[in-house]
């Protein structure tokens, strides 16, 4: 148990006397998460939030739960109560966002997912075989902004052993066996089948993360330098000679900085937008428009049906 707290510790991404919010399902990892911060940060320092959906009959069980636990704990709970309206999309993905934004407004510093390693395997198979791209395979970061995931090191074998060593019971969600989840099904057919092909696939997904992870630091910076060389807004001419993979990763960043944060891969448009002329545009996707004016490339929001365009010869 002691080498688990040395574990998240050691991540940096909690500290004693930093105020920090955790997202509490009721969870085990959420349970952990709580456990730990309370050891590490110090209780006084921590906070929880809890979302009651209102969508299980376990719901106001699942919260009395967490009340519970924090009235153990010594720690402050939060409730809030979404609902969805119609319309709203992806059950899952509104969940998140919801969860997200009221952590966003009551964090008076960072707040704190209970993500683990194993969370971080099926993401990134899920991502595989979802979305194309080099950011399917770089899963989720320990720290996006305020949002931290100190259990990212850690597998759900592991937080499930320190609740039980320390006397911390957890909610079970039944929802995380319902097939209809496609994350569901990779979780109970497709990582089972990657076992059988061999006992350390889990480790080696993980191992190959890291890799990339570092990796993709030396591709930002190579990037950085060829945007830098190419102008602010750069030309489109010194985009056109930049080698093939440079030119696709050098607009996924433009367009990632058009929007202040991750946009909507536009990779396999590449070819299309430095086909633009000058005063030509294209929507790409995600509200965002390609728009070449004196020369230069620049990307920004989608008002309306984008400006005929003609391709150079």
């Amino acid at each position: 148990m002691s080498d688990l707290i040395d574990q998240v510790r050691a991540t940096a991404l909690l500290q004693p006397g930093r105020p920090v919010l955790v997202l509490l399902s009721g969870g085990r990892d959420s349970v952990c998460l709580l456990d730990l911060a309370t050891r590490i940060s110090g209780t006084a320092h921590v906070a929880a939030l809890h979302c009651n959906y209102g969508l299980r009959d376990e719901a106001a069980a699942d919260q009395e739960h967490c009340a519970a636990l924090c009235e153990r704990l010594g720690v402050e709970l939060h409730v809030r109560r979404p609902r969805r309206p119609e319309g709203a999309g992806n059950l899952q993905a509104w969940a998140r966002d919801q969860r997200y934004g009221e952590a966003m407004k009551l964090a008076p510093g960072d707040f704190a997912a209970g993500h683990t390693a194993s969370d971080q395997v099926e993401t990134v198979l899920y991502r595989l075989a979802a979305s194309p791209g080099r950011r399917a395979l770089l899963g989720m970061a320990a720290r996006e902004g305020r949002l931290i995931r100190p259990l990212l090191g850690v597998s759900r074998a592991e937080t499930a052993a320190h609740c039980e060593a320390r006397g911390l019971a957890w909610r079970e969600d039944a929802s995380n066996a319902a097939p209809e989840f496609a994350r569901n099904r990779l979780r109970a057919e497709l990582l089972p089948a990657l076992r059988d092909l061999h006992p350390a696939a889990e480790a080696n997904v993980l191992r190959t993360l890291a890799l990339l992870r570092d990796e993709a630091a030396v591709l930002d910076a190579v990037v950085d330098q060829a945007l830098a060389e190419a102008g602010d807004p750069p030309a489109l001419q010194a985009l056109r000679e930049l080698p093939p993979a440079l030119r696709r990763l050098a607009l996924q960043r433009l367009a990632d900085r058009a929007i202040g944060g991750q946009a909507p891969a536009i990779g396999h448009r590449t070819a299309d937008v430095l086909a633009l002329s000058e005063g030509g545009a294209l929507d790409v996707g995600g509200g965002l428009r390609a728009e070449v004016r004196a020369g230069a490339l620049r990307f920004g929001g989608s008002r309306g049906p984008a400006a005929p365009q003609s391709v150079p010869p």
